[in-house]
């Protein structure tokens, strides 16, 4: 699955193939399936008012994971990209809260069963 965003002004490419999982473990050295899991915390951010949130709210949020999720789909889009850090400085604005519920759905539809 593939999807174009438009962050800050760029358009980035984002890709989630068979590949993306262990690209992911060679690049931050965890395990993608796992890192993906920790994204539920998000759950409870999307039912907030986005003016009303709380540090509170935001504890147990790894935004470590939701950074590095997006960098390797990037990645996996265009393998000419930078390291992540370098990647993430070209960016004045990343707007986690609009991007990640973009990527989850292509995290999903990579991850999910077909079965009936």
């Amino acid at each position: 699955m593939e999807k174009t965003l438009t962050i800050d002004g760029k358009e980035v490419r984002f890709k989630s193939t068979a590949a993306t999982a262990l690209r992911y473990k060679a690049q931050f050295r965890k395990d993608y399936l796992t890192d993906i899991i920790k994204l539920s915390s998000l759950e409870k951010l999307g039912n907030l008012n986005r003016d009303s949130v709380t540090s509170d709210d935001l504890e147990g949020i790894d935004f470590e994971v939701m950074y590095n999720i997006a960098w390797v789909l990037a990645k996996t889009a265009d393998p000419n990209i930078s390291d992540p850090i370098t990647w993430l400085d070209g960016f004045e604005e990343f707007p986690l809260m609009d991007i990640i519920p973009e990527l989850t759905e292509m995290v999903t539809a990579s991850i999910g069963t077909k079965k009936k």
